[in-house]
């Protein structure tokens, strides 16, 4: 009796292994459906607890969070599929991709849909020539389907899929996990503080921010609950094309996302090389496929109506696009600000002087209240080509250390060139009016803390105008001011660009008392 228990046993234990061995080969490939708040960081499963003592970091700056329902998220299977690309968000010259494809240089979106439910392809990017204002240069920058092109996921694996008639051998796709930038511009653009900071990274975080609903708690401004980035690639930029000559782009970058991978044009041939090789048919031999990348094109960009017609600033495009949709926290800029001054050993009291005075201010108390310190720091650029008259100069100076002297506040006459860069930027995070010449120096705005009465002036050679200040001024939550001499503009009144002569020379005239006259009502809170 116990014998023929013994063999049943048995019988039934090799039975049940079957059976799970054929609902293992049959299901062994079904893919569950992300719930629409999942945020995946590559194609291993990265969950983001919400409880604040867990929260994981991406780099030892920036704090990643996310209180989005995440659930288990096998990783994709490119062996045997070709997963569909899907568009996350887009606005000219910034579009985030899901699967989004690269063979021998050309992006390949592998879709069932027709290509019309798209963007058209001149908004998303361009050739990536330097940008010259000719119509033939602009022509050139159009893009081709050697830039961009559709494929369905037929014509996909017709290209780069296994042998239907091999039960080994694997698809030709290769993935790039984790999440990209994918940089465009010509290096014409990147070895500059301005476009490079300024620009091409505050549209970049605008935009990824945005795109993941992104929330920053003003109690911890410091942490986001978007997905970390793991790489840049600046595809038309060499080793040194995208760092500037004062070096604050790499010290920059590297600060805000110290654990970041860059690649260069170099590497980015490399990848192209290795996708060529072979396909003598015609067809590619391999393929890379980009997890989630955000794609940036400069030209792309400047066919859009805000960078085009309004700001003439890309980050526009990615801010206002974020913006109206309600998905740009109000301290969305905060992350990486912090990260960046945390970086430059800069004091926590600096780094909360927003936060600060936005409480005050919400309390109905007076801001800057009698113990919040007004610093007015003057970038100095008369040892450079664009600059003050001098006796202009001369006067200004000493009409602001008289009237920061009369009111007990700091005057800081500043000379980059004789400072470090953590010299400058302990200075930037805590001053509350930052006024010069148009130029690079106005750059370090981005690293003011925004409050109630941070200002920006800007002085110009008279009817001369550019975006480049106000608009980014605006942007990150400064009033900005344009000085013509004795007269100022401020936005919603704002001259038509313009760059008269003169607008690059030495003999940039400025009324000193006009400019403190700026700064003492702003303080005061009659210029809100």
């Amino acid at each position: 009796m116990a014998r023929t228990r013994s063999l049943r046993d048995a019988l039934l234990v090799l039975v049940g292994a079957l059976c799970m061995h054929l609902a293992t080969s049959f299901f062994g490939t079904f893919q569950p459906e992300l719930f629409s708040g999942d945020i995946i960081v590559n194609t291993q499963v990265n969950h983001h607890e919400a409880a604040r003592d867990q929260i994981p970091m991406q780099d030892p700056h920036i704090e990643i969070a996310s209180s989005a329902k995440t659930v288990d998220t096998p990783a994709v299977d490119v062996a045997s599929d070709f997963p569909e690309t899907t568009i996350e968000a887009h606005a000219p010259g910034w579009t985030v991709f899901k699967n989004l494809y690269m063979a021998n240089g050309t992006l390949f979106i592998v879709t069932p849909h027709p290509s019309s439910e798209f963007p058209d392809i001149k908004f998303i990017t361009s050739t990536g020539l330097p940008a010259e204002n000719t119509p033939e240069n602009i022509a050139a920058r159009m893009p081709t389907a050697k830039d961009i092109d559709f494929l369905t996921p037929a014509q996909a694996r017709q290209r780069w899929g296994s042998s239907l008639d091999s039960a080994t051998q694997r698809n030709r796709v290769y993935p790039i996990e984790g999440n990209t930038f994918l940089f465009n511009d010509p290096q014409q653009f990147l070895d500059h503080y301005y476009h490079f900071c300024a620009e091409l990274l505050v549209g970049a975080w605008a935009m990824w921010q945005g795109v993941h609903h992104a929330k920053v708690d003003p109690a911890h401004a410091d942490i986001t609950t978007a997905p970390p980035v793991t790489r840049a690639i600046f595809a038309h930029a060499d080793a040194t094309g995208w760092r500037d000559r004062p070096g604050f782009n790499a010290y920059f970058l590297r600060a805000a996302f110290p654990s970041l991978t860059v690649e260069v044009q170099a590497d980015w041939q490399d990848r192209i090389a290795a996708s060529a090789a072979g396909g003598g048919d015609g067809a590619h031999a391999r393929v890379w496929r980009l997890d989630t990348v955000l794609l940036a094109d400069r030209s792309a960009a400047f066919r859009g109506v805000v960078c085009g017609t309004q700001v003439h600033r890309t980050a526009g495009e990615a801010f206002h696009h974020m913006r109206n949709l309600g998905q740009l926290a109000r301290w969305w800029w905060e992350p990486v600000r912090r990260a960046v001054l945390r970086f430059a050993d800069v004091g926590e009291g600096a780094l909360e002087i927003g936060v600060r005075m936005a409480a005050q201010a919400e309390r109905g108390a007076p801001v800057p209240g009698p113990d919040e310190p007004v610093v007015v720091t003057y970038v100095n650029r008369q040892g450079v080509r664009r600059h003050l008259v001098d006796e202009d100069h001369e006067r200004l100076v000493l009409e602001l250390r008289r009237l920061c002297g009369a009111r007990g506040w700091e005057f800081v006459d500043a000379k980059a060139e004789l400072m470090t860069k953590e010299e400058q930027l302990a200075l930037v995070s805590r001053t509350t009016v930052l006024l010069g010449v148009h130029g690079n120096g106005l750059t370090h705005l981005i690293m003011m803390s925004p409050t109630p009465v941070s200002t920006v002036i800007e002085l110009f050679f008279p009817g001369g105008f550019a975006h480049d200040y106000e608009w980014t001024a605006r942007a990150l939550g400064h009033k900005h001011f344009a000085v013509w001499n004795d007269t100022y503009h401020t936005y919603p009144n704002l001259p038509w660009v313009d760059y008269p002569e003169g607008f690059q020379g030495t003999r940039i005239p400025v009324h000193a008392p006009t400019v403190a006259q700026i700064v003492e009502d702003r303080i005061a809170g009659r210029l809100p």
